[in-house]
């Protein structure tokens, strides 16, 4: 049997690609879907992305168990997600600043912590494989999905529902739409931001850990790529949608596997191209979402970005 499969090698790079890359856009969107719900934004999911790689990844090399290093991401992530949330409980604290400012701390953290587990191995996160049934290696290697991913897959929905049907999700969008109708039903906004944001920061650790434990598998300083501010972007683009945010992780997961598709079928010239896809697929929904004349529909009402 030979080894190529022809024109379907693209779409199936592309497949495996997407449903690789897409995991911890996955996870992030969905946090950040959780804070801005509850009508905050925060910015700071970049950092708290690569300091959850880097935790992930130290606490995997020291236990030898991938499971804990998830664990211990997501307890790093909620406490920078408490930190941001109690910060920006003061007046006239912009979240967007604060945002910013975590940012750059988790990442000068990690960058801090974690220059001593580069060189070491850190156990991975294990994959089903689902194309056993396959004799083509290729179809084996886009049918092999890490837990992770179908762990979020079943998140967006889990969410998609919570947020309609409990009380827990009617709190949430009540503080998101309006502080003074939460005060009138005797909520308090802040706390529920900071709880809100605190579960936004776990997830988005989450997706540092799956980058560290299992694709690309490694830890280094420049993991990340930007994906947790551009995750923002996604949130935006699937109008705060939990089963939305998991439809356009994949879109951008493919987008980022364009160029890995390419070269893997023998694209030798131009494929490079193709890497900034991403980005450039960032770009253009803040364009086409940044409009002075309408407001961004499904938006929280108390959401900065909104104002």
């Amino acid at each position: 049997m030979e080894d190529g499969i022809g024109i379907w090698g693209v779409p199936l790079a592309i497949l495996a690609g997407a449903i690789r890359v897409s995991t911890p856009f996955i996870f992030v969107s969905l946090g950040e879907t959780i804070t801005e719900r509850s009508g905050r934004i925060n910015l700071g999911l970049e950092g708290t992305l690569v300091f959850g790689a880097m935790t992930a990844y130290a606490v995997a090399v020291m236990s030898g168990s991938p499971y804990l290093g998830v664990l211990a991401a997501m307890a790093t992530g909620a406490i920078f997600g408490l930190v941001h949330g109690f910060i920006c409980k003061f007046p006239k604290v912009n979240d967007i600043a604060i945002g910013i400012a975590m940012m750059q701390f988790g990442l000068g953290l990690a960058f801090f912590l974690g220059k001593s587990f580069i060189q070491p191995v850190a156990p991975r996160l294990p994959s089903i494989a689902l194309g056993g049934w396959s004799d083509s290696p290729q179809l084996q290697s886009a049918l092999t999905i890490n837990v992770l991913f179908i762990v979020g897959a079943l998140l967006a929905l889990a969410l998609w529902w919570a947020f309609r049907n409990t009380r827990v999700g009617l709190i949430l969008r009540v503080v998101g739409d309006s502080s003074d109708a939460a005060r009138a039903m005797g909520l308090n906004p802040d706390t529920v931001r900071l709880l809100a944001t605190a579960a936004g920061g776990a997830l988005a650790a989450i997706g540092g850990a799956y980058l560290s434990l299992y694709y690309p598998g490694s830890w280094n300083e420049g993991i990340s790529s930007g994906q947790g501010l551009m995750a923002v972007a996604l949130v935006i683009f699937a109008r705060w949608n939990p089963i939305g945010c998991f439809l356009a992780a994949l879109l951008f997961g493919g987008a980022g596997a364009l160029g890995p598709a390419l070269q893997s079928v023998g694209v030798t010239q131009g494929y490079y191209l193709f890497y900034a896809a991403p980005y450039v697929l960032t770009l253009a929904i803040l364009v086409a979402t940044s409009s002075p004349t309408r407001a961004l529909v499904g938006a929280p009402g108390a959401l900065s970005i909104t104002k």
